[in-house]
């Protein structure tokens, strides 16, 4: 039998995305004499299970088919039936997680990005005996939504992170770009940043349209003669705020959250100062591997506390051995 640790709250070492076609689902199962990844392993001799990941997820943003890759991967060792639905949507979100529970499902594993939204639903797993994990949003809930665990970073960490780096390289006035305004942890992201950057003004664009996008930063660009780094909390935001520096003939700089192949390049080319990578990879992979975990054992990962996998800072030093990963799509 197959058998993965994790470490209480431990920043882990692995990576990243996800790309989350509203309610498409994904069935991930034996691979006889490998893993999804293409190595050799065995599958778990457990009995077949049924897992439910539900996120938040928009339709196109490469984040989420990192975090889909390291589910599958999971799912493929554990002899687990995964069933993969996504929608930005708050309201068809927990239609999503009800239809789970309608299913008869042996495990959720959602993110909280609007927790509010999604109480009812998860009470009805709960109820029903569903064990539940969450992942990548909504840590500060979690445990008061039914999860036993949650697989992410901290939020507001991880902006304290950006926000020090920021400061130890002399930038005093960001502009902290935030796509869905009231999502818990990209408030949380920017808030981190101000806390250390006091001059950090946040911007809130539609991150369902980039053309909106391009020509909202750059407008804000051109009125901010002051601005001397712009901040995107996503990997594809982050490319589009670099055309807008262009458009906008502006001297600021530009730094990131999250990451894919292109953002990777963009960091070892110079045209991006860095980002901060929260490892989706990671966040999929291990909501999975608890689920199963705690049917086959009853165990409970974590200790009531979240499992960190992130922030990991990555920059100049780093980016090209990143981008070997990144290029394999798992970061």
């Amino acid at each position: 039998m197959v058998k993965f640790s994790w470490r209480k709250t431990a920043v882990l070492a692995a990576v990243v995305p996800m790309l989350a076609l509203s309610a498409c689902s994904s069935q991930g199962g034996r691979a006889p004499e490998a893993n999804s990844a293409g190595g050799a392993g065995q599958v778990a001799s457990t009995p077949r299970m049924k897992i439910a990941l539900i996120t938040h997820a928009p339709a196109g943003d490469t984040f989420w088919d990192t975090v889909r890759k390291g589910a599958e991967e999971a799912a493929a060792k554990d002899n687990v039936e995964l069933l993969y639905t996504g929608d930005p949507e708050a309201g068809r979100q927990s239609q999503l997680i009800q239809q789970a529970v309608d299913q008869k499902v042996d495990g959720i594993a959602v993110t909280l990005a609007t927790p509010d939204a999604l109480k009812g639903s998860l009470k009805k797993a709960a109820e029903a005996g569903i064990p539940i994990v969450s992942l990548n949003a909504g840590e500060s809930v979690s445990k008061q939504l039914g999860a036993f665990t949650h697989f992410g970073s901290n939020e507001q960490l991880a902006g304290q992170a950006v926000g020090e780096k920021l400061a130890g390289e002399g930038f005093k006035h960001p502009i902290c770009v935030i796509q869905a305004q009231g999502h818990v942890g990209l408030e949380a992201r920017c808030q981190g940043v101000k806390s250390k950057v006091p001059g950090t003004e946040i911007l809130y664009v539609n991150g369902a349209d980039m053309t909106a996008v391009e020509s909202t930063a750059t407008a804000k660009l051109q009125a901010s003669k002051d601005a001397d780094v712009i901040i995107g909390l996503g990997a594809p935001i982050t490319l589009t705020l670099l055309k807008s520096v262009a458009t906008a003939g502006s001297s600021a700089k530009v730094a990131s959250f999250d990451l894919n192949r292109d953002l990777t390049q963009k960091i070892v080319d110079g045209s991006v100062l860095f980002t901060v990578d929260q490892q989706p990879w990671l966040q999929g992979y291990g909501a999975v591997d608890a689920l199963w975990q705690n049917k086959r054992g009853g165990f409970k990962l974590g200790g009531g506390q979240s499992v960190l996998t992130g922030p990991a800072i990555v920059d100049k030093s780093n980016a090209a051995d990143v981008l070997k990963f990144a290029e394999q799509g798992i970061r």
